[in-house]
């Protein structure tokens, strides 16, 4: 277990886990985990993906997925997936989590909506002290075309607003464990204050609009909407304030870690804030130009995409693809590892693992594989075609919504769920 086990950090030093007393309430009622975990420009074509739908018992596991052999019985690939509004494949992660088709709605230049993990936070996020974490990294860590498109993250507010991510372990971990730099008192009075101007703000609002057309009225009306947001969230924080964070039970990482020992480092963060209910929604982007660097590979993520007809470029795809899913395995053992109510975070837990794209510019049939206990009834250890080629991306999405109990009847483009991934 993973408070019982020595727990290494990347760039860290080794650390007993103890017993910690936040973990007695998650043993009484323990919470469902949702995590979306995505890389950016797809996978080799040829050495990643199933040619066949069944049993991963019975029609092995692919070149590419071989790191997760360990899982092979607890995993589920689901192909057949499109994600309707993606129409660029340079948009990168855009709209992965949100399905919006960013540049072809009416009368805007660049829309986006919500993220699924966003949605989901919306709902389950007071319970906990972050609604969600999204995990990142920044452009500058980059080489060479960034490609990811716009954003910072693979998520987006309530208004289609790209959300920042938590760009480094340093950063994570400060966010998880380092006390506020201002007292409780200090916080319950600035939040007065803060609640004092947007009761101004209110009231001017109101005068205002009764002298408004139906369309001013309309935006001041999403602007009231926006100020309840904004109470919601300063309700929220004030009531953690009163609360400390988990002692630290691991050393602050190293601030350069970049490449593989940066996304190990923040998976085993990741992992920590989960089991210790500082979150229970998440996402993260894998720096993949900086992991390639890591590797030795000193081409960009997008260059390396386009690898069709280059036997050199081919071989460094293969290899990329082995280590992005041996991260993805990574972070699984560490859900295993971590004790959680009477069991263990992975058999609390729904990890979703894809990418925007499948191979270069395809943009159909995206590679989506799916772990953790959380999902009640699904078929494990399979590789499921599903039966309509194009299937809304977002159909999963809603159906991962459902499992989390979250009450929305569509996301996105969905027309219902995949009732074809569950026994």
């Amino acid at each position: 277990m993973m408070n019982r086990k020595n727990f290494v950090l990347g760039g860290s030093s080794v650390l007993g886990l103890p017993f910690l007393e936040s973990f007695a309430e998650a043993k009484k009622t323990p919470s469902k985990k949702l995590i979306f975990l995505g890389g950016g420009f797809g996978f080799t074509d040829h050495t990643f993906y199933p040619t066949e739908a069944g049993k991963f018992s019975k029609i092995g596991l692919t070149e590419g997925l071989k790191p997760l052999s360990k899982y092979r019985d607890q995993m589920t690939m689901v192909s057949n997936l499109t994600n309707h509004g993606a129409t660029n494949p340079h948009g990168g992660s855009t709209s992965y989590l949100t399905g919006a088709n960013v540049a072809g709605t009416p009368g805007k230049r660049f829309y986006n909506s919500i993220s699924v993990d966003q949605l989901a936070a919306k709902h389950l996020g007071e319970s906990t002290r972050y609604a969600s974490l999204v995990l990142s990294s920044s452009k500058d860590t980059l080489v060479g075309d960034f490609g990811h498109g716009k954003g910072y993250s693979l998520s987006w507010d309530k208004n289609g607003k790209p959300i920042p991510g938590i760009e480094s372990p340093l950063k994570l971990y400060q966010k998880i464990f380092s006390s506020d730099l201002e007292s409780p008192e200090e916080i319950k009075t600035r939040i007065a204050h803060e609640r004092s101007l947007l009761d101004i703000v209110k009231l001017d609002a109101k005068l205002v609009k009764t002298k408004l057309s139906k369309l001013d009225q309309d935006r001041i009306d999403q602007y009231f909407t926006s100020m309840r947001e904004i109470e919601r969230e300063l309700a929220i924080e004030a009531k953690w304030s009163q609360t400390p964070k988990p002692q630290a039970t691991v050393q602050e990482p190293n601030k350069d870690l970049l490449g593989e020992k940066q996304i190990r480092t923040m998976l085993d963060l990741l992992a920590l804030a989960l089991q210790n209910n500082s979150t229970n929604i998440a996402s993260y982007r894998f720096p993949v130009d900086p992991l390639l660097k890591s590797m030795g590979i000193n081409i960009s993520a997008h260059n390396l995409s386009h690898y069709h007809k280059h036997e050199q470029r081919t071989n460094m795809s293969r290899k990329r693809d082995e280590k992005i899913t041996e991260l993805f395995g990574y972070f699984l053992d560490r859900l295993k590892g971590a004790s959680y109510g009477e069991s263990n975070l992975f058999d609390t837990s729904i990890v979703s693992f894809g990418t925007n794209l499948r191979s270069g510019h395809l943009l159909k049939s995206l590679p989506c594989i799916l772990a953790g206990g959380g999902i009640d009834n699904i078929r494990k250890g399979e590789h499921i075609k599903l039966k309509k080629v194009d299937t809304p991306l977002a159909n999963l999405w809603l159906s991962l919504l459902h499992q989390m109990n979250v009450p929305v009847e569509k996301f996105s483009h969905s027309h219902g769920t995949l009732d074809e991934i569950f026994v």
